[in-house]
């Protein structure tokens, strides 16, 4: 099993900046990619950005690319979501999650481990 702790989220208005952390505990050798997702109330769950932690790949929804920076620290089994100019539309909880698969697919439900979220709201 494969324990996730986020922090990092907060209240923040519109431009401003955060990062979220994800560390990683437990049986975390099968870990093949880790990623955000985020969700707002009524919505699915939302995919954000993904990183392999072999050779530090990173993909990002449209949404979000280039304002985003998902990043690795493999020595600590810590993900890094650098949020800039953020957005109200950014408003959501945000979930790490793990696939333990080499393959990306942004559909959550094929993502095979979770932390509990964290709350990022995004004022005009």
């Amino acid at each position: 099993q494969v324990q996730l702790v986020e922090s990092g989220g907060g209240l923040v208005q519109a431009g401003a900046s955060l990062r979220l952390s994800c560390a990683a505990s437990g049986r975390t050798l099968s870990t093949y990619i880790m990623g955000w997702f985020r969700q707002a109330p009524g919505k699915d769950r939302e995919f954000v950005a993904a990183i392999w932690l072999s050779g530090s790949s990173t993909y990002y929804a449209d949404s979000v690319k280039g304002r985003f920076t998902i990043s690795r620290d493999n020595t600590k089994n810590t993900v890094y979501l650098q949020m800039n100019s953020l957005k109200p539309e950014d408003t959501a909880v945000y979930y790490c999650a793990v696939r333990t698969s080499r393959i990306l697919m942004t559909r959550a439900g094929e993502w095979d481990y979770w932390g509990q979220g964290t709350q990022v709201t995004v004022s005009l």
